[in-house]
């Protein structure tokens, strides 16, 4: 089995009965406690005109994280990059990079991260997504490289600065730009399962060694919610079945806390289809979570897991966090030691 980096994915979830003041500080202690059980990176998701959601302006919330950690690497997973001009992420990426040096990550994806109406309202072309992507990752690249100060047009801060782009994917189109163009890969399995397996068979069989990386390099998310006992992390985990509903009913509305009885508030179809996007979610307690996680890398070899954790109790998400940290290493250490 192969060895993997552990990280975090945080989408600032805003609780209901909270503010969105309370949702950044929470972001910040995650971080924090992230940093001090060594994982590796902590990214942050773009969304719009969702109100259980407070990352949108990801790149200011990026540098309130990185301001307040000291060595945990902080990016973004992701920047929607069709939401915005190129030169403007180069520009904001080269300004946390400058003020972080070392520390800045650039996750990437072509999804809106949010509805059509909203979309629209963002700027963005759907006819020509699937062209404009591709192009923009090369735009970031040029504005990045030194090569570029001879430019009319350049990004500084942004220019001659090494910072890692990520291309992010929930389905198998990203797999092949990633291959193609030679870039670490991130899927996200926390809500769009279905393509994951072969979205990783296509990036490794096709990918093309670059100035950027050698060989594959895969990031996969998944959600966890990991609990003293088995009970307990079942219990806490309705918050995030409940945000799956909601989804479902369209209704974004703020976290809800747990409940008993999720068959009170789901039907049976809403059941079936929040459990197939909830596919590779890991419940229980650290005996449980550790047989999950060893069976997930057994079978998918991932060089690093992104765990996003939707718990309603601040203090609970952390000791969640603490427990996938323990169990992580176990396996590290069996591995290391084979």
């Amino acid at each position: 089995m192969k060895n993997f980096e552990i990280s975090v994915l945080d989408l600032a979830p805003v609780k209901q009965g909270k503010s969105i003041h309370d949702t950044f500080q929470d972001s910040l202690s995650l971080a924090n406690h992230a940093e001090n059980l060594n994982y590796k990176r902590f990214w942050l998701a773009e969304h719009h005109n969702m109100e259980s959601i407070a990352s949108s302006a990801t790149s200011v919330l990026i540098g309130f994280i990185a301001n307040g950690t000291k060595t945990i690497k902080v990016g973004s997973g992701g920047v929607m990059l069709p939401n915005h001009s190129s030169l403007i992420i180069a520009e904001q990426f080269g300004t946390l990079e400058s003020l972080f040096p070392g520390r800045i990550d650039l996750g990437v994806g072509r999804a809106p991260g949010t509805d059509g109406l909203t979309a629209q309202a963002l700027g963005r072309n759907p006819a020509i997504i699937n062209e404009q992507f591709p192009r923009q990752i090369l735009e970031l690249q040029r504005y990045f490289s030194k090569e570029n100060s001879d430019a009319m047009v350049r990004a500084i801060p942004g220019e001659g600065l090494d910072i890692p782009i990520y291309i992010l994917g929930s389905s198998t189109d990203s797999a092949w730009l990633a291959a193609e163009l030679g870039l670490p890969y991130a899927f996200a399995g926390h809500f769009a399962p279905e393509q994951m397996e072969m979205a990783f068979k296509i990036y490794r069989e096709h990918f093309e060694p670059s100035k950027y990386l050698d060989k594959p390099y895969i990031i996969a998310c998944v959600n966890g919610v990991a609990a003293e006992t088995s009970e307990e992390a079942h219990k806490i985990s309705t918050t995030l079945f409940q945000a799956f509903i909601n989804i479902v009913r369209n209704d974004r509305k703020p976290f809800a806390p747990p409940v008993d009885d999720m068959d009170e508030i789901w039907s049976p179809m809403e059941k079936s289809m929040v459990l197939q996007k909830l596919r590779y979610t890991f419940i229980g307690d650290y005996a449980a979570v550790q047989e999950k996680l060893k069976d997930f890398q057994e079978r998918f070899q991932v060089d690093e897991l992104m765990i996003n954790s939707h718990i309603y109790d601040h203090q609970k998400r952390l000791r969640s966090y603490e427990i996938f940290r323990e169990a992580a290493s176990s396996i590290q250490s069996v591995i290391n030691h084979s």
